[in-house]
């Protein structure tokens, strides 16, 4: 790989991890709202999507995680 392009993947592998980092504080706040959803408010149709919400968002940066550590591998 040339110098030019190990530096776009390095590149994109830094942008990647700004937004891992945002969706590690999203998914944090969105499980932290559906852990103290009232007992009497869950089944309810919003406490159901803020589950959704936050299982989606835990497999968002599952995901965004797994691709930083293969562009890690690229660029050692």
């Amino acid at each position: 790989m040339n110098l030019k392009r190990r530096k776009r993947i390095q590149d994109t592998l830094n942008i990647l991890t700004e937004q891992r980092d945002l969706l590690e504080i999203l998914k944090d706040e969105e499980q932290e709202y559906v852990d103290n959803v009232p007992e009497n408010l869950q089944g309810t149709e919003r406490y159901e999507t803020a589950e959704e919400a936050a299982s989606g968002l835990d497999e968002a940066y599952d995901l965004v995680n797994d691709a930083i550590e293969k562009l890690e591998g690229l660029v050692d």
